[in-house]
């Protein structure tokens, strides 16, 4: 689109680098500004876009509401909108992760994937255990790679015996190829300020402080602890009017790794960590346990912030000072 707002040029391309970049050629020198929309596959179109001189806008599409004066849409009229809100300056951007950070980003993602599924699998092996012995086998039990602790719970039973055999072994590989990603991340990335600041926090260990760091990016661009505390999705999605209710809003708005990175931390803090289970006791006496959960990682989602933005390492008194 023009400064009149006029369209130049409206074409559907393949998803090829070179003809996207050839059919750009023409319009390079006029060229102010392209916007992107952040689908699950932008990585290759930005990359080459920067790469080849662009200055690129990655739109945030939960952010971007359509113009509903619209009788029909299509892909043209939204590519269309996307130019108008920027050349308004008004379009809502995404953040362009750094490429060379991006696949060690990726893989501790892997891992997060890889430990949903064993854990899927942990629960219903300890389930049908359960419902054929009446007997209640520990997760960490079941994931020990030196020991089998499930097959004396299914003797008897062929079906069962093989049900259980190839749980278990679905369950070590999973294991293995989760340690697998943790060593190969631990020996890849060097520890930074953040990696160390981070796993002095209560529940934070070495994977998590750099998941942490790694899904944040630069604390920078997040102007306010509260905004960081949203991205991390611990903060309500509630529509209020005269203090009464009126709706949600997106719930899927922010990071979700980030928000199952403060979850597991607060799990574990919950545990090991006495004044945040004394909070977290007193937030369920309160309410209920989710809600208690929701807190303490919401705590810890704060005190993260502050912990990136100073540069300094976890301070309790702080942290729980009400």
């Amino acid at each position: 689109m023009n400064e009149e707002m006029k369209r130049v040029l409206v074409k559907k391309l393949a998803n090829n680098t070179q003809l996207i970049l050839d059919t750009l050629a023409p319009h390079r020198e006029e060229i102010a500004g392209i916007v992107v929309e952040s689908t699950y596959n932008w990585y290759w179109l930005v990359d080459a876009l920067m790469e080849a001189g662009y200055r690129v806008h990655l739109a945030n599409p939960s952010a971007i509401k359509r113009y509903e004066g619209l009788k029909y849409t299509d892909d043209t009229h939204d590519a269309c909108w996307l130019a108008r809100l920027l050349f308004l300056g008004i379009l809502p951007e995404g953040y362009i992760y750094p490429k060379q950070d991006r696949p060690v980003r990726d893989l501790l993602r892997k891992r997060g994937h890889l430990v949903r599924l064993r854990t899927s699998l942990l629960l219903s092996l300890q389930n049908i255990i359960t419902r054929s012995g009446n007997v209640k086998v520990a997760a960490k039990d079941l994931k020990k790679l030196t020991e089998d602790r499930v097959s004396a719970h299914m003797h008897g039973h062929e079906a069962l015996e093989l049900c259980g055999t190839v749980s278990k072994e679905t369950i070590d590989v999973l294991t293995r190829q989760i340690q697998r990603i943790e060593s190969s991340v631990l020996k890849t990335l060097k520890p930074t300020v953040s990696y160390r600041d981070l796993i002095t926090m209560p529940g934070v260990g070495p994977v998590l402080a750099l998941t942490i760091a790694l899904e944040t990016g630069p604390i920078s661009r997040f102007a306010t602890v509260g905004s960081y505390a949203s991205y991390c999705r611990k903060v309500a999605s509630i529509w209020l009017s005269n203090d009464k209710r009126k709706g949600t809003g997106n719930r899927k708005n922010g990071n979700r790794y980030l928000a199952w990175a403060f979850s597991e931390a607060a799990e574990h803090a919950r545990r090991y960590h006495r004044a945040s289970r004394n909070f977290y006791d007193r937030k369920r006496s309160q309410s209920n346990l989710w809600v208690a959960h929701n807190a303490l990682a919401h705590k810890l989602s704060r005190a993260a912030y502050y912990i990136m933005r100073d540069n300094v390492p976890f301070a309790e008194h702080k942290l729980y000072c009400s």
